[in-house]
């Protein structure tokens, strides 16, 4: 059973329709199906990440995304590859979901040539300097969380202008010490996608705040093409953009591998 979920970094994870919006499902149900979505058998994205800091200054990279379904015993696989500019060329972030033990993070620093284990501990930290955490890229586990359907708008407009239904998905963390212990997230109810979300800190303050600005169907599946990431009182931004994704490549274990990921 797949327990690994980016409850509101929805970009690494895209969907096709799904559900009938005449049935009234359970806060449980809605983050089951949210997780359990179709995105292909795997997949690859490319991208590119504007980071924004307080003075409006832009940093630009570009990156690479490979994402593999769960197959057999294994679970899902995912693989982060920077290709510029030159100060990140070549660092990689691989993640091996575990279905029934915790997940394996690993980040690679050309500059060092080491792989770094992420720590348990880690996952709610900067991914390498933007707003986004190791936890929004690599995804989360399900039932370390705790579900609301809360009140709120029934409707979202969308970038195309028309309006869609939605949940408001309240999401709480089991442990006393996250850093983010609260996610009210705003779910689209015909295919399943995050399509906002505001993050709260242990002080209950608004912190962060996730919307998507672009949607396209890439091989019949709904891909968020741009995505947004603010940090209010860092007064930062993260902007991530799509310009390629494909579905089905026949992608295999040994993309995923930790030699894989020292090789760029």
């Amino acid at each position: 059973m797949r327990r690994r979920q980016a409850i509101w970094v929805s970009m690494l994870l895209p969907v096709t329709l799904a559900v009938s919006q005449a049935q009234a499902p359970s806060a449980d149900e809605v983050a089951r199906r949210v997780d359990a979505r179709d995105t292909g058998r795997d997949s690859r994205l490319e991208m590119t990440m504007r980071l924004f800091d307080r003075q409006g200054r832009v940093r630009e990279r570009a990156l690479v995304v490979q994402a593999m379904r769960a197959q057999g015993r294994e679970g899902d696989r995912m693989l982060v590859r920077f290709q510029s500019p030159t100060d990140i060329r070549g660092t990689g972030f691989l993640v091996w979901e575990h279905p029934d033990a915790d997940d394996e993070r690993f980040l690679y620093l050309p500059a060092l040539g080491r792989v770094r284990r992420i720590a348990g501990a880690e996952t709610q930290e900067s991914f390498v300097g933007s707003d986004l955490t190791y936890e929004d890229i690599g995804g989360r586990e399900l039932d370390h969380y705790t579900y609301t359907l809360v009140q709120g708008p029934s409707a979202w407009t969308g970038p195309d202008g028309q309006s869609h239904p939605v949940w408001h998905l309240e999401s709480r963390a089991r442990a006393a010490d996250a850093a983010y212990p609260r996610v009210v997230s705003v779910v689209r109810q015909d295919i399943l996608m995050i399509v906002a979300a505001d993050i709260f800190n242990r002080r209950n303050e608004r912190e962060k705040s996730y919307e998507v600005r672009a949607l396209r169907q890439f091989d019949g599946i709904w891909t968020a093409t741009g995505l947004s990431m603010v940090n209010h009182g860092q007064r930062t931004r993260t902007e991530l953009t799509v310009t390629t994704a494909r579905y089905n490549l026949g992608l295999t274990a040994a993309a995923f591998t930790r030699r894989a990921l020292e090789t760029p």
